[in-house]
């Protein structure tokens, strides 16, 4: 399952709390949901150099199979203004042509461009955005991550009502 394989999850610092829950729902036995997390590999500390920092999260996310972002305003912002670390990992996504889910924490269950990065609407890359939640992250893991490859789509995408339906969502 394409889930077990190491996740890289990006998010704009103001976000870190939907993060830290994704690990919470990865360490309660009664949540389905759980992924290798890419964060564990080559930690840097808060006094590295931005240099350090930046070739650190590459080796991370070479490490990836897969990406969440966690979808928000601060993330639009922060992925497109060319400068911070979420723009360098936005960038680097793109780079590696690996698959993004877009986890919109508003719960928006559509394509919300208002939280998708410019580089990412710019590149016109396929991504999948799904409501912040652990049963439909897990199936777009699951899923698309797994066709990714083999697909020639492009643009942000999202699953039908039917999806969510058939989780129990």
């Amino acid at each position: 399952m394409s889930y077990r394989n190491k996740t890289y999850i990006a998010f704009a610092s103001e976000d870190i709390s939907y993060y830290r829950l994704m690990e919470a729902w990865r360490e309660n036995e009664n949540i389905d949901f759980d992924f290798f997390d890419a964060h564990d590999l080559y930690v840097s500390r808060d006094t590295s150099k931005p240099e350090t920092i930046k070739s650190n999260l590459r080796e991370r996310m070479k490490n990836a199979k897969q990406f969440i972002l966690l979808g928000s305003a601060d993330a639009k912002k922060k992925g497109g203004d060319g400068t911070s670390f979420l723009a360098y990992e936005v960038e680097t996504m793109v780079s590696l042509g690996l698959p993004v889910v877009v986890a919109n924490l508003d719960g928006d269950r559509t394509v919300d461009r208002s939280f998708i990065p410019k580089p990412l609407l710019d590149a016109d890359y396929y991504t999948m955005s799904v409501s912040f939640q652990p049963k439909i992250i897990k199936y777009a893991l699951d899923n698309y991550a797994s066709e990714f490859a083999n697909s020639d789509k492009t643009g942000p995408y999202y699953y039908k009502s039917s999806v969510y339906e058939d989780l129990g969502l």
